[in-house]
């Protein structure tokens, strides 16, 4: 699911960016979160999207 983050998240495992307050994030069902949809001027704007065009599964959970 789609979400605005509420703080600071630690870095986002695919592009390996500070996760931070404000960011729009994909929560996915393992409750891990990667930036996703456009994030002001920062270049990772859709992390997530594109690791799901080449993978079906979560970057840090393959197997799940």
């Amino acid at each position: 699911s789609e979400d605005v983050l509420s703080k600071d998240a630690g870095e986002c495992a695919i592009c390996l960016e500070e996760l931070q307050q404000g960011d729009t994030i994909a929560r996915l069902p393992c409750l891990c979160i990667y930036h996703k949809g456009q994030v002001f001027l920062k270049m990772h704007v859709k992390c997530i999207d594109e690791w799901f065009e080449v993978n079906r599964s979560c970057p840090e959970h393959p197997s799940d």
